[in-house]
Order: C-alpha cells, then sequence, then structure tokens
C-alpha cells in the first residue's frame, strides 16, 4: 500500500464525502417528514389517504433505489420534468426512505395499548393531550431501534448515486480505479470515508436507543 497515493487522493475522497452527506441528510429529511405523514394516515386509517399510503408503501419498498433514481433521472425528462442529480438523488432517497420510516413509525403507533388511551381519557386528558404526552413518546421510543437502522441502510444506499453521475464517494472510487489503478488505496480510502459516515449514526443511535429503554423498562 502505497501511502503518498493515499495522501494524494484524500482531497478528493474528502469533497466527494461532503457531497454524499449533504444528499444524503436532504434525503433523510424528506423521509421524516413523508414517513410520518404516511405513517399517520395508515394508523389512522383517514379516508383514500390511507390506502394511497399504503401503495405507495409497497412500490417503494419493493423496487430498488437504482430503478428509481433511474425512473426519476431519465424518465421524468420524457414527461418535461427535469430534475438535477443532486435533487434526483436527494428525492429519490427520501421516498425510499420514507417507506421505511413509515413502517417503523407506524408500528411504533399500533404497538400502544388501547388501555393507556382510554385509562387517560377517564382521567380527563384531551385527546391531543393523549396523543402528546403518551402515545407520541412511547410510540418513538418504541420506533427508535427501526429508525436508526434505516438511517444506516440509507447512508449506505448513497453508493447507488455514482449511476446518475454524481461525484459521491463510490464514483470517485471507481473513477480512480479506472484511471490509476490504485485499487488498493482506493478501496482503503473508500471503507475509511464509509466508516466516518456511518460509525456515529450507529453509536449515537445505540446511546439513544438505550436512553429510552432505560427510561421505559429500567433497564
Amino acid at each position: 500500500m502505497d501511502l503518498e497515493v493515499i495522501y494524494s487522493y484524500i482531497p478528493r475522497f474528502v469533497e466527494a464525502f461532503w457531497l454524499t452527506l449533504k444528499i444524503g441528510w436532504f434525503g433523510i429529511l424528506i423521509a421524516f417528514i413523508v414517513g410520518i405523514l404516511t405513517a399517520f394516515a395508515v394508523h389512522f386509517k383517514i379516508p383514500v389517504l390511507s390506502k394511497i399510503a399504503g401503495i405507495y408503501i409497497e412500490i417503494f419498498r419493493n423496487t430498488p433505489l437504482l430503478v428509481q433514481l433511474f425512473f426519476i433521472y431519465f424518465g421524468l425528462p420524457k414527461l418535461g420534468i427535469r430534475v438535477s442529480a443532486e435533487s434526483c438523488g436527494a428525492v429519490g432517497l427520501g421516498l425510499l426512505g420514507g417507506s421505511y420510516m413509515a413502517e417503523a413509525i407506524r408500528s411504533g403507533l399500533d404497538a400502544i395499548s388501547l388501555a393507556q388511551t382510554e385509562s387517560a381519557l377517564a382521567l380527563g386528558m384531551k385527546k391531543t393531550q393523549v396523543f402528546k404526552y403518551i402515545i407520541l413518546p412511547e410510540a418513538f421510543s418504541l420506533s427508535v431501534p427501526a429508525i436508526v437502522a434505516n438511517l444506516i441502510f440509507l447512508l449506505k444506499e448513497t453508493s447507488v448515486f455514482s449511476a446518475i453521475s454524481l461525484m459521491d464517494l463510490m464514483f470517485t472510487a471507481k473513477d480512480l480505479i479506472g484511471l490509476y489503478y490504485d485499487t488498493t488505496e482506493t478501496l482503503f480510502l473508500l471503507v475509511i470515508f464509509y466508516l466516518i459516515m456511518l460509525l456515529p449514526v450507529s453509536l449515537i443511535g445505540n446511546a439513544v436507543e438505550k436512553k429510552y429503554r432505560y427510561r421505559m423498562l429500567g433497564q
């Protein structure tokens, strides 16, 4: 392994890292918004919206992100809708992530027993108070492990952005290998930068999960 080669490649990987991170977290923000709205529509069985939400979840959970990106980036221009590569990456990741987040949040909401709601109402709490102070905090606590797993999954899925010519980490690695054949050094940097991106999420997620588990179960 040539250290000089590694040092010379670091600036390009740093640039690709920030681009990957920016698009990844924009996509995750979209995923949270879409996931929450979709989960509420399904859980509360809102007419029409719940069925649309169910169809959306099934379609996006059962098709690869790469196919979704191709549809947005290459398919939408046929309909007169042009999307930049960065916007395509964020939206595609957000829509995929929204379907997974929706199921994670919905499962947390469904796990709250009806007895808790009825008891709170019997004590004189309003429905909005029950939802805000009882259902929502508990549902979030139960959903934390799935949400953290989804965050890591979505950040790893950014590796397919190279298919739409985004200069992300994977594109940079493939480009350098194709030009200079420094495979070992390039793959080493690729692994390091993905670890830098993913390890903090995993560690923070585990800490949050333990905190909420202790609050709920005392474990």
